[in-house]
């Protein structure tokens, strides 16, 4: 009886297990086929986004042809332009020389007729002369300026194009508060602690505010001080994940947290400058660190490690353009805010901080003038300080790259206005272009054309006094002169 039943476990053994693998067998090919499936989809993506971007590289690579030619037909038009202001002036040292012909014949024969010496004979034409050939050598002059002006002009253009298309940076607003997910509202008691032991260690630790209310499931993190706010931030998000918080491991997570930012800001300083092609420039450590740090400092909402990144590339594509050092004014553009990183610790203008640092770690006198220069302490003596002052304007003006609250807007506004309404004769002002311009109308019996040319470097030498500003601001005057009349007819 024993031995039967035995069989028949075993025989119900072996149908289960062959039921099993004959269920194995199925999932193992349902799951090559969903294999075969998602290889299949993931080819047909691939395939899809390579056509993509053969597309988009052809759109590009063809933007840049057009860009090719337009630049050749304007090189093209300059060169002409330069050989008619050269035919010009020899016209000129042509006509010079048949006057001073005509000079010497004259003087002969009023020397013959009126028995004139030759000295009287000699300013009597000369007199004359003056007065038949200073209308045409004024109009000559004036033709030759507004050549040379317009020429000048269209090269500072020119260049600046060539910069601004060549680089395109990326943006990122910067805000004062970082908000921290918690899971549930259990957490918030356990950060706050007992007696709030643990809210004031993170506090008094980190140096920001952190602050709970009865938002659900997160806590807000609050500083000025962007670096200190990040280390905060990822110091909570520890404390969540280990989930033992009190104030001994709060200093001990802190202090962990802080030395791997030290060592993120080292290599991102590094990369930056791996990327610029000055890994060989000679860069001290210290300064590489500063310019990691500098991903954390903001300056209008503008991130200052990207606009000084960007700096850098404008003023590397300028100085190219205008026979200067490339890699020197990289490594100006770059370093030209460097002591913004240190702002927030020392305290201070970040002109001389950084002007400081630099001379501290030998950097070049090009960079060391850059650093002044950008803020008009001191006049531009080089090609690579006076390209990274246009790069430093275009970063800053560029519109969306740097933003103000309402309030801190409608003020400055409201302030450049009043301002150019204090002087008399103006009639008007009206600040346009978000405040980047200011139109100033004024009265044409009061203030004269000569005038309003003084009158506006005086408004935008006291916006400049009395405003704080990023960019540039344009004051421009305008003088009209109606003249009004009736026509009637008599009946």
């Amino acid at each position: 009886m024993d031995r039967a039943k035995y069989d028949i476990y075993i025989t119900e053994a072996k149908a289960k297990a062959k039921a099993i693998e004959h269920e194995a067998e199925i999932l193992l090919e349902n799951a090559k086929s969903k294999a075969k499936e998602i290889e299949f989809n993931a080819q047909s993506e691939y395939e899809k986004k390579q056509i993509e971007l053969q597309k988009e590289y052809e759109e590009k690579l063809n933007e840049i042809l057009k860009k090719e030619e337009e630049i050749e037909n304007l090189l093209k038009t300059q060169s002409k332009k330069e050989k008619e202001l050269e035919n010009l002036e020899e016209s000129l040292k042509k006509m010079i020389g048949s006057y001073d012909k005509k000079l010497k014949e004259v003087d002969e024969l009023l020397r013959n007729i009126a028995g004139l010496t030759k000295e009287e004979a000699k300013e009597m034409v000369l007199e004359k002369t003056k007065e038949l050939i200073r209308e045409d050598i004024a109009h000559l002059t004036r033709k030759m300026l507004k050549e040379a002006e317009e020429n000048a002009k269209k090269k500072a253009n020119y260049i600046i194009a060539q910069a601004t298309t060549r680089y395109a940076g990326e943006f990122a607003g910067e805000r004062l508060i970082n908000v921290v997910p918690i899971g549930d509202d259990e957490m918030k008691g356990r950060i706050i602690g007992k007696e709030g032991k643990n809210i004031k260690t993170l506090e008094m630790v980190t140096g920001c505010d952190i602050i709970i209310d009865e938002t659900p499931g997160i806590i807000t993190v609050s500083s000025f001080n962007i670096y200190r706010r990040q280390i905060a931030v990822e110091t909570i998000k520890r404390l969540i994940e280990d989930g033992r918080i009190h104030p001994a491991r709060i200093e001990e997570i802190y202090k962990k947290v802080e030395e791997e930012f030290e060592e993120e800001s080292k290599k991102i300083g590094e990369e930056i400058i791996y990327e610029l092609g000055l890994a060989s420039a000679g860069i001290h450590p210290e300064i590489i660190k500063l310019i990691g740090r500098l991903k954390y400092r903001a300056s209008y909402g503008q991130n200052a490690l990207g606009h000084s990144l960007e700096v850098a590339h404008l003023a590397g594509i300028m100085a190219a353009e205008l026979g200067g050092d490339e890699m020197l004014a990289k490594r100006a553009g770059l370093l030209h805010d460097i002591g913004k990183a240190l702002t927030h610790e020392i305290g201070g203008d970040h002109v001389q901080i950084g002007y400081d640092l630099c001379k501290r770690y030998d950097e070049p006198e090009e960079v060391l003038n850059a650093i002044k220069a950008h803020h008009g302490y001191e006049e531009a003596k080089s090609i690579e300080a006076a390209v990274v002052c246009a790069a430093d304007s275009l970063s800053a003006a560029r519109p969306g790259a740097r933003r103000e609250v309402l309030e801190a807007y409608l003020k400055r506004v409201t302030q450049i206005e009043e301002i150019a309404k204090s002087f008399d004769g103006v009639i008007k002002a009206y600040a346009m272009n978000a405040g980047r311009e200011i139109r100033v109308i004024v009265e044409a019996g009061v203030v004269s054309d000569d005038e309003a040319v003084l009158l506006a470097r005086e408004i935008a030498k006291r916006i400049e006094e009395e405003v704080t500003f990023p960019g540039s601001i344009k004051v421009n005057v305008i003088r009209e002169t109606r003249a009004i009349n009736f026509a009637t007819k008599s009946a």
